[in-house]
């Protein structure tokens, strides 16, 4: 793979961080390309270098999340429910500024469904209907089940501002993904 130059991972992360403040501070669509020139003070030209357009730079960010949870999910295989979680809680805590945004009503009205559709890609991997507790059962009704549930779960922890720790989160929901999967 050839490596990037830094001054360009630079500029991307700099064009990251500047929408998500602005995110913060206006709708997204009240966000000009001169608002994101000017907060990750680069050109107009420097962005249209990177991206098409803003939308196409809030794409980028919301699949580069996703990409990173999946990775995750592939780094933690092994491991039981309960640490599977606190991995992935810890990820949610250390971004707690793009997923508060993406969940909150200031937030890219797509990122619930790509969100949702990598939890049921998830979810899916660790559905067993041939034997166990859900042994017989309707396997799509499982996964879109525990999906839509864990989708609530972390929607709830960012909209009420995490009102429980993290770790919390992640113990709590692990049990319940155990009980359930």
């Amino acid at each position: 793979m050839p490596k990037v130059d830094r001054r360009i991972l630079k500029t991307q992360e700099a064009l990251r961080n500047a929408v998500v403040e602005l995110m913060s501070e206006k709708s997204f669509d009240d966000i000009t390309i001169q608002d994101l020139s000017d907060r990750a003070n680069v050109s107009r030209g420097t962005i249209y270098l990177h991206y098409q357009d803003k939308y196409d730079l809030l794409d980028k960010l919301i699949e580069s999340h996703i990409t990173q949870l999946r990775e995750l999910c592939e780094a933690v295989a092994e491991l039981d429910f309960i640490e599977a979680t606190q991995i992935w809680s810890q990820y949610f805590e250390e971004n707690y500024s793009f997923f508060s945004l993406m969940v909150t009503s200031k937030g890219a009205p797509s990122f619930r469904s790509r969100f949702l559709n990598y939890l049921i890609e998830e979810v899916r991997k660790e559905v067993n209907v041939t034997q166990g507790k859900n042994e017989g059962w309707n396997e799509e009704v499982i996964v879109q089940f525990v999906a839509s549930a864990i989708e609530g779960l972390v929607e709830w922890w960012f909209t009420n501002e995490r009102p429980v720790p993290h770790q919390v989160l992640a113990e709590q929901m692990g049990k319940l993904l155990e009980r359930n999967l």
